[in-house]
């Protein structure tokens, strides 16, 4: 029998806050916390603006030599962790430590630690690189390091699915607990990738907004001007655990997660499948997942990345699979307010979409101001909007064809 899985903790690193009940405010205010790059100059940059993580530190979190000794990426998970487990009330000592386990996801990794000590080989020699550069880069830096501040002994994994690596991770994780494998996970993802190299990158491929003089306005989903997506950084993490045992501590329980989907485009490596048959297949997925039918769900929060193409097949895909019912649900992409944390979007995107349930509001897509006849769904545009929830879901969809669909509902669900 498949166990029911809550979600009991919230913790979010990002733009706009680093505090999850802020952050929810700033988002129902419309606000955006895009802005032009402080870390490093970026006057010679085709892109000279992004959702950049500027006014922060992991001071009271991490001893500062420990700091210096992990990447921006895992500094941002082990922040956005400690939040979480302290908002979900979790002594691990009351648990057995082989049956809580940590799963993040992260597009890239320590592309910092890569980009300093390339620098550093160049400039000064193969000696002068940092014995910590390999612990630091890899992907799973983050994961390891979270279990090891915690001593956390289940399953343990690095997710790399582009920009569905949170929703797979947090998918991975339900699965685990539901099937009996884990009691409790630390589960999202987590991505710094707004570096030199990164936002250079990702503008050569000319996916980026170059609305440099508006920044703020810059991510538009599903408008019909929207010129390419905003690179951001940061991360959200939840904490999920096995209903009963939630119960039985009396801990403060968010939401239920209900269903998962995956698929894979098998079609190109950058571009989405134009006609959405992959987002469909992993929506369809996760609503079979619930047990739910379309016409449950209230809010989808889209991938909605303000590119022409992706916005347009993901219309498309939520149009085949609600039929009639995609035009009652409530759409929204909230990477108009915070950009696209490529791996780390779908854990921030699923502690909104669990914030929209907890207070029966959709948030908004900010700067929409023209439609766009291949989008002409209910985006939800400019104004947070009430609306009683009975079911709620996340997409994600990532480079190589990767897409995953989360859904998750108001514990008060029928399902006691």
């Amino acid at each position: 029998m498949k166990r029911r899985v809550v979600v009991t903790g919230l913790g979010a690193v990002t733009s706009l806050s680093c505090k999850v009940p802020d952050l929810w405010q700033r988002v129902l205010a419309g606000e955006s916390g895009v802005h032009a790059l402080r870390t490093f100059d970026a006057r010679d940059f085709k892109v000279t603006f992004g959702g950049e993580v500027s006014d922060w530190s992991t001071e009271g979190y991490l001893p500062p030599k420990e700091a210096k000794r992990i990447d921006r990426f895992t500094q941002f998970a082990m922040v956005a962790a400690a939040d979480a487990v302290t908002d979900a009330g979790i002594n691990f000592d009351d648990w057995d430590r082989f049956r809580v386990g940590v799963i993040l996801g992260s597009g890239i990794g320590g592309l910092h630690e890569i980009e300093t000590q390339h620098a550093r080989l160049l400039e000064k020699g193969p000696d002068k690189v940092s014995a910590f550069t390999i612990p630091k880069l890899m992907v799973n830096a983050a994961c390891g390091q979270v279990s090891i501040a915690y001593g956390l002994r289940g399953p343990n994994a690095a997710v790399a699915t582009a920009c569905a690596s949170a929703t797979n991770a947090i998918g991975d994780a339900f699965k685990l607990i539901q099937y009996g494998e884990a009691d409790c996970m630390v589960t999202g993802g987590t991505e710094a990738a707004l570096t030199p190299m990164g936002i250079s990158g990702f503008a050569s491929m000319r996916a980026l907004s170059t609305r440099n003089n508006d920044p703020a306005r810059a991510s538009r989903p599903f408008d019909r001007d929207r010129d390419g997506f905003v690179l951001s950084e940061g991360a959200g993490i939840v904490i999920l655990e096995e209903y009963e045992r939630a119960k039985s501590r009396g801990a403060r329980i968010y939401a239920e997660v209900l269903g998962y989907g995956v698929s894979s485009d098998g079609g190109h490596i950058t571009h989405p499948d134009a006609e959405g048959i992959g987002a469909a297949k992993a929506m369809a997925s996760a609503l079979a997942d619930a047990q739910l039918n379309p016409e449950d769900l209230g809010y989808i929060n889209a991938h909605g990345t303000s590119t022409q193409l992706g916005d347009a097949a993901e219309t498309k895909a939520v149009k085949s699979v609600f039929g009639a019912a995609a035009r009652r649900v409530s759409i929204s992409s909230t990477k108009s307010q915070l950009g696209h944390l490529l791996g780390a979007s779908g854990g921030v995107e699923m502690i909104l979409i669990v914030q929209s349930l907890v207070h029966g509001v959709v948030p908004p897509t900010i700067n929409y101001e023209t439609p766009d006849p291949d989008c002409d769904l209910d985006y939800t545009p400019n104004q947070p909007r009430e609306r009683k929830l009975r079911a709620a879901m996340s997409n994600s969809f990532g480079f190589g064809g990767h897409n995953a669909s989360v859904i998750a509902g108001p514990l008060a669900n029928g399902r006691h």
